[in-house]
C-alpha cells in the first residue's frame, strides 16, 4: 500500500511539474493558500444565493437544493484552496535543500 501511494505521489507531483507547478504563486494563490476555508465560504454563499435565485419558486425543497448545491461548491473550492497550500509548502521546502 505505501509502495502505491507513493508512485501515486510521484505521479501527481511529475503531473504538477509538466503544468507549470514550478512556478512561484501570484499574491491571489498565497492568499487563498494562508485562508483556504475562508476562501471556501467566500464562494459557497455566492453559490447559495445563485442557486436560489434560479430555483422555481413554487416548490418547497428550493433551500436544501441551494444550499446543498452551494456547499458542494464550496467544498470543492476548499480542496483546491488546500491543495494549493500543500503545492507552495513542497515549493518551500525544494528550495530550501
Amino acid at each position: 500500500m505505501t509502495k502505491r501511494r507513493r508512485s501515486l505521489s510521484n505521479a501527481f507531483r511529475t503531473l504538477d511539474r509538466v503544468l507549470g507547478g514550478q512556478r512561484p504563486p501570484t499574491r491571489l494563490q498565497r492568499r487563498v493558500a494562508e485562508h483556504p476555508y475562508v476562501a471556501g465560504l467566500c464562494v459557497t454563499v455566492p453559490y447559495i444565493l445563485f442557486f436560489l435565485l434560479i430555483a422555481p419558486e413554487d416548490e418547497p425543497g428550493n433551500l436544501p437544493f441551494a444550499t446543498l448545491g452551494g456547499l458542494a461548491v464550496g467544498t470543492c473550492f476548499t480542496l483546491t484552496a488546500l491543495a494549493e497550500r500543500s503545492r507552495q509548502r513542497r515549493l518551500e521546502r525544494t528550495r530550501k535543500v
